[in-house]
């Protein structure tokens, strides 16, 4: 008799001041997929697959929803130059690494934005020669890990979005539940196989300088 699939898991992280996520699809077995969710009109936009593991609780998306900080591990990796864990920072939703800080273990790793450009990671703060993290500006630190707000009970993960709609995962969906106790599905992640892809080129283009903000000096006052 031929088993039913086991359902992937699925982990949300919002970003703070945009309408913007980052969904971590796990399965099939060591598979990841990462999924950008723009969250205002409920779009959805695939990109990287990576086998090994994720841990999503470590990871965060800049304020802006652009970059993406998470930690991995990857046993193939164990005698590169990579180590087979690292934190790295990328263009949300590929795992190309702008910034990259190999980590060696699984203790610690992963970390936060502070703001658009400036997060504090937990580790090594030497930079792989490769992945300088250019642009981005990195201090040593412990911070929380994310978690479920646990608001659904029998849920995988729940949380509320930019606009306060409690949503949940459950056996592969993404749910929204309404004030009046109505779950909606806003995604079904179950009919995705591995593919990966190559990222496009604009997920390798280096970070460009922010616009410094103007403070204006106000006029003196006549007598």
């Amino acid at each position: 008799m031929r088993r039913s699939p086991i359902p992937p898991r699925l982990f949300v992280i919002f970003a703070r001041s945009a309408h913007e996520a980052v969904i971590f699809r796990r399965g099939p077995a060591r598979w990841y997929h990462v999924i950008r969710w723009n969250t205002r009109d409920d779009t959805f936009h695939s990109g990287a697959w990576f086998k090994g593991r994720i841990y999503p609780e470590k990871c965060d998306l800049s304020p802006d929803g652009e970059l993406l900080l998470y930690f991995v591990h990857q046993a193939n990796r164990v005698r590169t130059d990579y180590t087979d864990a690292w934190t790295a920072i990328s263009r949300n939703p590929w795992l190309t690494a702008i910034g990259l800080w190999p980590q060696g273990t699984t203790y610690g790793g992963g970390g936060r934005f502070t703001d658009n450009r400036s997060a504090i990671i937990r580790g090594c703060r030497t930079a792989h020669p490769d992945h300088p993290g250019a642009g981005i500006s990195i201090t040593l630190g412990d911070v929380p890990h994310h978690a479920s707000s646990k608001e659904v009970e029998g849920s995988e993960w729940s949380g509320r979005d930019q606009d306060g709609r409690l949503v949940f995962t459950l056996n592969g969906l993404l749910m929204h539940r309404s004030d009046a106790g109505d779950d909606i599905c806003l995604a079904d992640f179950n009919d995705y196989t591995p593919d990966p892809q190559a990222a496009p080129p604009s997920a390798d283009r280096p970070l460009s300088a922010l616009r410094p903000s103007i403070k204006r000096r106000r006029k003196k006052q006549g007598p």
